[in-house]
C-alpha cells in the first residue's frame, strides 16, 4: 500500500503507536475519495496540500493500486476515523469500483454518527450526472452490472443519488484556487479548528461579551483595535476566547496568539510571526526564517487585502505590538485586532505620545476595562467549582460566602480555591478560611499560593518545573524526566489539573498568574543569592551564576541559552552543581574533565551543539531525555558515547542541518520509546541497532534525500519504512 505524504521534496516516515500514556484520538480528520487519472495531479493534489498546510490530517487514497473486493485495513480505518468526507466527482469516478465502494462506506459511516459529514465536489460533472439523470454515470453502472452482483451495484446507485443531493461545490467555470480556499475554510469550520477551548463554567461573562460586540461594531469597514485591559487572572483571555468563537467565521483569516509577553522574553517573536502567517494564510511561514523585519514586511504585504480577526493575548509593551500588528493599514477593511493586556501605558491612544511609531492619530484604540466580579457572580462561580452544582448545601452557605468575599472577586482565585475544596470536609474548609484571613486581599500571590501549599512535595516539584520550563510543552517528554526522578507524574498531573493549577493535560499550560506564582516561589528561596535557588531559567542570571562559579547543590534545573552562545563552560563551573537534573544549553562547548559531574542529569537539551566535544569523562548514565540541535552534528561526534549510554533514555530528538549522514548506535538505549531524527543530507544511513529497539513506540525520521540500511544496498524508502514498522 502506498500513501502520499505531505511534501514531494521530503521523505517523511512516521510510525506511531499509543504508548499507553496518551489518549488515543482520531488518526485522520478528512478522507479524500477521487478517480486518480482524472484529478490526482491537479485539483486533488492542490486541495490536499492546502488542507495539510492548514494542519488538517488528511487521508488521500489512490484507488488505482487497490486489489480485491473489500474495503479493509488502513482504508477502512481511515474512513471510519475521519469526520469529513470529500468525494471528488469527475467524469470517470463511477467507472471505478473502489471509488464507489468508498462512497458507499462513507455514506454508511456518516449515517451512524452525527459528527460525520459528506461534502461533495462536482469537478467536471453536474449534480444531475451523479443523480443518474444523465447517461454519464448510468453507462458506467451498466458496465459494472455485467461483472458484479445486482445488490452491490444497486447500493452504488443509492449512494450516488443520496450524496448528489447534498449541497457541495460545482467546479464548472470556477477558479480552482477560489474553490479550494472555500473548501478549506468549510473544513476548518466543521472541525472547529478555529474555535478556542472554553472553561466548563462561564459565569457573569454575558454582559462583557455584549459590550465587546458593541465596541467591535461588526458592520463597520474600518480596521479596529480593541484592548481588553485588567489585572492578571481577571478573565481577559477567557473573554477574548468567547468573542473569538462567536465571530471568527465572519473573517477570511483568524489567529489567536497566546502569551505574547512570555514568548517575547524567550526570544520567540519570530515564532509568533510564523504562527500568525500560518494560521491566517493556512500555509507556511513564507521563508521569513529568523528575521523579525522580514516577518513584519510579510505580514503587512500579505494581510493588506484580507479581512482578518487577530487576538494578541498578554501584550506587555509597544515593541511587541509593532512586530505583529503595528498599523491599521497592514490589514484589509473590516479587520479586528483584539489585544489583552495588564498595562495600557504603552498604547498609542489619543492624548499620549503623538510621535509613536503607531501613528496614534490614524488608529482607533478602544479600551475595555475588566473589573472584579460582583458578589453574586463571584459566589455563583465559586459554588460551581466547589460543589459542581448551582447551590451549596445548607450548612456550607455561610462559609461559602465568607471564602468568596476573601477572594476579592478574582475569577482565577475563585476557580482555584473552589476546585481545591471540592469534596473536602467542613473542617478542611474552615482551615482554608483561616489561611485566607491571614492574607491581605490585595496580594493575589498569597491567595494563589494557598493552592500550592496544599500540594504534596512531588506535586510541588512538578508544578515548579512546569512554571519555570515546560509551559506549552507536550507533557510526554517531561513525564519521562519526572519518572526518572522517582516522581509519579501519572498520578500527580491529574491532581494539578483538577486543582486548576495547570490546564490541558496533554500539552502543559498554566495561567500566567500561576506561572508567576511558581517563579516567585523559586526566587524567594534565596532573594540575594540566585545560586542557592532550585531553578534558574532567566539566561543572564543563570549565566552569571555558572560563570562566577556561584552555583550550589541547591540548583536542580538550569537554562543556559541566548547569552551563552559564545561561551565554553568548564568542568570547574559545573563542579558545585552536583544535583542538576535538567540542563538546557546553547553554548560553544563543554571543556575539561567532567568525571562525576552531571551524574544525576535526566534531561539534556543542547542547541548549536558543536561538532567537536572538548569534555572528557562525561558520563550521563541517568539521562532520560536528549535533544540535540546542531549544524554539524556528525556520526563521529564525540558526545554520542556519553549521551547514549543510559538504559533510562526514553526520548531522543536529533536535528542536524547537514552533518549527520548516519544514525548513531542505539545499542545501549534498549528502553528507548520515542525517536525523532531530522536532517537534510542527500543520504542517511540507518544503523542496524535501530531495528533492535523493542520498546520503541514513536519513530519519526525526516530526510530530504534517500535512506539506506547499513546492512543492505541503497533501497526505496518504502522498504526501509516497512522494516521500521516491524518494530
Amino acid at each position: 500500500m502506498k500513501r502520499k505524504r505531505d511534501s514531494p521534496d521530503a521523505v517523511t516516515m512516521s510510525a506511531c503507536v499509543d504508548d499507553g500514556n496518551s489518549s488515543s484520538g482520531t488518526e485522520f480528520e478528512v478522507f479524500l475519495s477521487f478517480r486518480g487519472p482524472d484529478t490526482r495531479l491537479n485539483f486533488t493534489d492542490c486541495l490536499y496540500q492546502s488542507l495539510v498546510k492548514a494542519e488538517v490530517r488528511v487521508f488521500r487514497d489512490d484507488e488505482e493500486i487497490r486489489k480485491g473486493k473489500k474495503i479493509e485495513g488502513e482504508i477502512l480505518h481511515a474512513i471510519e476515523s475521519s469526520k469529513i468526507y470529500l468525494p471528488i466527482f469527475s467524469r470517470n469516478y463511477a467507472s471505478s469500483k473502489w471509488c464507489l465502494r468508498e462512497l458507499t462506506h462513507m455514506l454508511e459511516s456518516s449515517s451512524k454518527a452525527n459528527d460525520k459529514v459528506i461534502l461533495p465536489v462536482f469537478y467536471d460533472v453536474n449534480p444531475d450526472d451523479v443523480k443518474l439523470k444523465t447517461q454519464l454515470y448510468l453507462n458506467a453502472l451498466k458496465k459494472h452490472q455485467k461483472k458484479l452482483s445486482h445488490d452491490e451495484v444497486w447500493q452504488w446507485r443509492e449512494a450516488l443519488t443520496k450524496v448528489a443531493r447534498i449541497k457541495g461545490w460545482d467546479m464548472k467555470d470556477k477558479s480552482h484556487g477560489e474553490i479550494i480556499n472555500t473548501i478549506v475554510d468549510e473544513v476548518l469550520t466543521k472541525l472547529m479548528k478555529r474555535m478556542r477551548n472554553l472553561p466548563d463554567h462561564l459565569v457573569g461573562i454575558h454582559d462583557h461579551v455584549e459590550a465587546i460586540m458593541d465596541m467591535l461594531n461588526e458592520g463597520s469597514c474600518d480596521v479596529r483595535y480593541l484592548v481588553i485591559h485588567g489585572m492578571g487572572g481577571i478573565g481577559k483571555t477567557t473573554l477574548a476566547s468567547v468573542v473569538f468563537n462567536k465571530i471568527s467565521n465572519q473573517f477570511q483569516g483568524c489567529s489567536f496568539l497566546l502569551d505574547i509577553r512570555e514568548s517575547t522574553q524567550q526570544g520567540r517573536i519570530v515564532d509568533l510571526q510564523k504562527q500568525l502567517l500560518l494560521e491566517i494564510l493556512q500555509g507556511g511561514s513564507l521563508g521569513i526564517q529568523n528575521s523579525i523585519d522580514v516577518g513584519i514586511n510579510t505580514i503587512r504585504e500579505r494581510f493588506r487585502g484580507k479581512k482578518v480577526l487577530l487576538v494578541l493575548d498578554d501584550v506587555g509593551n509597544r515593541d511587541q505590538l509593532s512586530k505583529l500588528a503595528g498599523k491599521s493599514d497592514w490589514f484589509g477593511p473590516g479587520s479586528r485586532i483584539i489585544i489583552t493586556t495588564r498595562d495600557i501605558n504603552f498604547l498609542p491612544i489619543k492624548g499620549k505620545d503623538k510621535e509613536s511609531s503607531f501613528q496614534a492619530h490614524s488608529q482607533e484604540f478602544q479600551i475595555y476595562k475588566m473589573t472584579e466580579m460582583d458578589s453574586f457572580h463571584a459566589r455563583q462561580l465559586f459554588i460551581k467549582h466547589a460543589f459542581r452544582m448551582d447551590l451549596p448545601p445548607h450548612d456550607f452557605v455561610d462559609i461559602s460566602r465568607q471564602i468568596t468575599t476573601k477572594t476579592g472577586g478574582l475569577p482565577l482565585a475563585l476557580e482555584v480555591i473552589g476546585a481545591s475544596l471540592y469534596g473536602e470536609s467542613k473542617k478542611f474548609w474552615k482551615g482554608t478560611l483561616q489561611k485566607l484571613e491571614l492574607v491581605p486581599n490585595q496580594e493575589v500571590f498569597n491567595k494563589l499560593k494557598i493552592s500550592y501549599d496544599m500540594l504534596e512535595p512531588h506535586q510541588r516539584e512538578i508544578f515548579l518545573d512546569i512554571a519555570c520550563f515546560f509551559i506549552g510543552e507536550d507533557r510526554l517528554h517531561p513525564y519521562y524526566m519526572w519518572k526518572a526522578s522517582n516522581y509519579f507524574p501519572t498520578r500527580e498531573l491529574p491532581v494539578l489539573t483538577r486543582m486548576s493549577l495547570i490546564k490541558n493535560y496533554d500539552r502543559l499550560w498554566m495561567h500566567d498568574q500561576f506561572r508567576d506564582l511558581g517563579r516567585e516561589i523559586v526566587q524567594r528561596e534565596d532573594i540575594n543569592f540566585p545560586g542557592k535557588r532550585s531553578r534558574l531559567w532567566e539566561p543572564k542570571i543563570a549565566f552569571d551564576v555558572v560563570r562566577m562559579k556561584e552555583g550550589t547543590d541547591k540548583v536542580i534545573a538550569l537554562r543556559l541559552t541566548r547569552l551563552c552562545q559564545e561561551h565554553s563552560f568548564t568542568s570547574e563551573e559545573f563542579s558545585k552543581l552536583v544535583n542538576l537534573r535538567y540542563l538546557k544549553l546553547e553554548c560553544k562547548n563543554l571543556v575539561g574533565d567532567f568525571k562525576n559531574l552531571l551524574s544525576k542529569l535526566t534531561w539534556l537539551s543542547w542547541s548549536n551543539c558543536p561538532s567537536e566535544l572538548n569534555a572528557t569523562n562525561l558520563c550521563l548514565e541517568k539521562l532520560a531525555v536528549l535533544r540535540l540541535l546542531g549544524i554539524n552534528i556528525t556520526e563521529d561526534w564525540a558526545g554520542w558515547g556519553s549521551c547514549l549510554m543510559s538504559e533510562n533514555l526514553k526520548v531522543i530528538e536529533i536535528n542536524s542541518m547537514s552533518g549527520l549522514k548516519r544514525t548513531p548506535n542505539f545499542s545501549k538505549c534498549l528502553n528507548l520509546k520515542r525517536l525523532v531524527i531530522r536532517q537534510s543530507t542527500n543520504l542517511l544511513v540507518v544503523d542496524g541497532s535501530l531495528f533492535k529497539l523493542e520498546h520503541l513506540k514513536h519513530l519519526e525520521i525526516i530526510s530530504y534525500g534517500s535512506l539506506k540500511r547499513d546492512d543492505c544496498d541503497l533501497c526505496p524508502v518504502s522498504f526501509v519504512f516497512d522494516s521500521l514498522k516491524s518494530l
